[in-house]
């Protein structure tokens, strides 16, 4: 008993050390001059699918649940979006080379036809974020639209 009185001690002053070591937050507050709004034409209805449901982790401005501020679930998310960032970056599209744009443009139509993205996970908490069959119809049309414009 005296070892499981130690070990909780040891355990609880972790969680509380971590607290204080903190990743750094995805939100950088200058709008993008080569965001994919700003180098493509994205209709309004498809540019708020787009942030709703992608911009979290694919873009520069991630809006944080409460729960992010606790460790070590913060770490957790911060990992996601740097993981989903490096994939594909809406704020940093116009950035792309034509050839890489029309990859990550076939990329989203092909994760939502698979239904890969958004991640489950991700609509298991952010419920606003999973897309029906019209919003998912309007994402792949406006891909074939601009992929047919390159």
């Amino acid at each position: 008993m005296k070892y499981f009185k130690i070990i909780a001690v040891l355990v609880v002053f972790c969680l509380i050390a971590i607290q204080f070591f903190r990743p750094e937050r995805n939100n950088i507050h200058n709008p993008s001059a080569v965001a994919i709004t700003k180098v493509v034409v994205v209709p309004a209805d498809v540019a708020m699918i787009l942030k709703t449901a992608c911009y979290d982790c694919h873009s520069d401005y991630t809006k944080y649940p409460w729960y992010a501020n606790i460790q070590p679930v913060a770490w957790v998310l911060a990992s996601h979006v740097e993981e989903g960032k490096s994939n594909l970056n809406f704020s940093d599209f116009g950035g792309y080379s034509a050839r890489r744009q029309k990859s990550k443009l076939s990329a989203i139509e092909d994760a939502i036809k698979d239904g890969t993205m958004p991640l489950s996970s991700y609509t298991l908490i952010h419920t606003e974020a999973r897309l029906s069959a019209k919003q998912k119809e309007l994402v792949i049309s406006w891909v074939d639209k601009t992929l047919a414009g390159y």
